[in-house]
């Protein structure tokens, strides 16, 4: 007796919408020569900057369940290192990195060892209240500009690679957002990415079963802050200035947005989130000055039609095309 092959399941829907649409962020500056778009490159690649922002998030707040309202703050140091070594005429890229992540780690895990003993609240308001004391600070740092900002005075440069290059820039962008997503697919899915999830879900438990959950925590919040502060150096070669409001609270409310509205606690939600916000904020602005008007009630319409924002809703509607098989066959044949 003959037994008919098994079927194996395909990729997620998710999934493969995922690398559609990396393929197509991959193909835009070949795109943009085509149609003599430069703006493209600009607008797509501030799109991969903040979904690197927003992935970095996502560890504390999608898999950890910290909900920081600072996380800003480590997205400014990056653009600062950048911008105040070249003030002083240091424009190796390499040593901005290392100046990047020394000051990101430091302050995260100086900032992280206070606010990760509280929890709700309590943690939401310290990281929001250190986010807002180094806005303060860079905004009385006169010499750097102050409340006005400072300018790149040189891209960082990468042994000849220089940043302030538009393609250039977009081509390291993309390179660093595909490795960052390989590297927190592999973390979570080790074993201290299994005790930071589990920590979100029962934290007590996971003390009791013998987990230090406060030095999983702390390492995966320095983790997270030198993430976002390589995202914040290509950032201040993006814009070529840096300003004390790119660390500021609403900076940070639009990241906590992109992971939302993307997907919280998924891999690629980041990305989607960041794809849709920045492209609808910049149709909508095109079609009226009262944008935030409508691009509010839309973001809540996403969160409301499923709890895991786009990747949900890509989820939602693969379950109901692999069930409809199922129902037909389901079905009594008539005689």
């Amino acid at each position: 007796m003959n037994r008919a092959p098994a079927k194996h399941p395909g990729r997620p829907l998710s999934f493969t919408v995922s690398a559609l649409l990396l393929a197509a962020l991959a193909l835009v500056p070949l795109y943009a020569g085509m149609a003599g778009d430069p703006f493209a490159v600009t607008l797509i690649a501030r799109i991969l900057i903040f979904a690197i922002a927003a992935l970095s998030l996502n560890l504390i707040l999608g898999y950890g369940g910290l909900v920081s309202f600072g996380h800003a703050l480590f997205l400014g140091l990056g653009v600062y290192s950048a911008a105040i070594l070249s003030f002083h005429g240091i424009d190796n890229g390499w040593l901005q990195l290392l100046v990047t992540l020394a000051a990101c780690c430091l302050v995260g895990l100086l900032t992280g060892s206070i606010a990760l003993r509280t929890s709700g609240i309590s943690f939401i308001m310290i990281t929001l209240a250190f986010a807002q004391m180094f806005y303060f600070l860079f905004v009385s740092l006169s010499q750097y500009g102050g409340d006005d900002g400072l300018r790149l005075a040189s891209g960082s440069n990468f042994g000849g690679v220089i940043l302030t290059d538009p393609l250039t820039l977009y081509a390291v962008s993309f390179v660093l957002l595909c490795l960052s997503l390989y590297g927190c697919h592999r973390l979570i899915h080790s074993r201290f990415g299994m005790v930071i999830r589990a920590s979100k879900s029962n934290e007590r438990r996971m003390r009791a079963l013998g987990y230090p959950t406060f030095r999983y925590r702390l390492a995966v919040y320095v983790l997270s802050a030198a993430l976002c502060g390589i995202a914040g150096l290509l950032y201040g070669n993006l814009t070529q200035f840096g300003s004390p409001s790119y660390m500021s609270w609403t900076t940070s409310g639009e990241l906590i947005v992109m992971v939302m509205l993307g997907g919280m606690g998924t891999l690629f939600g980041p990305l989607f989130g960041s794809v849709a916000m920045i492209l609808t904020e910049e149709w909508l602005k095109s079609i009226t000055e009262h944008w935030m008007a409508i691009f509010g009630p839309l973001i809540v319409i996403v969160i409301i039609g499923s709890r895991l924002g786009i990747v949900g809703m890509l989820q939602k509607l693969e379950a109901r095309r692999a069930s409809r098989p199922a129902a037909i066959a389901s079905e009594p044949r008539q005689p």
